[in-house]
């Protein structure tokens, strides 16, 4: 049965409100499938997360000298073979 253009307004509207009124419901809707030995939620999230906090830094490093050293060497190889076969490509 279609809606007429009167009663379209109207079912919005209370389409709109039982939205609204079902929302206010959604967090203990999501509690409700909680199992009975799960750790409860905390209601209250405490604020910002410790965005500043920082590791230490580490005593050693992550990448030998040496190693990094053969990766750089390996990337500008790689880069000169690009520049050649584009330039070849491009005759």
């Amino acid at each position: 049965m279609p809606i007429d253009r009167m009663n379209r307004g109207p079912a919005a509207a209370v389409l709109l409100a039982s939205l609204l009124a079902l929302s206010g419901c959604s967090s203990t809707i999501a509690d409700m499938g909680m199992p009975a030995d799960a750790p409860a939620r905390q209601k209250d999230a405490g604020g910002y997360l410790p965005v500043h906090d920082l590791p230490p830094d580490r005593a050693d490093p992550t990448i030998k000298p040496a190693d990094q050293a053969k990766i750089e060497q390996e990337l500008v190889a790689a880069r000169e073979r690009q520049t050649q076969a584009s330039a070849q490509a491009g005759k």
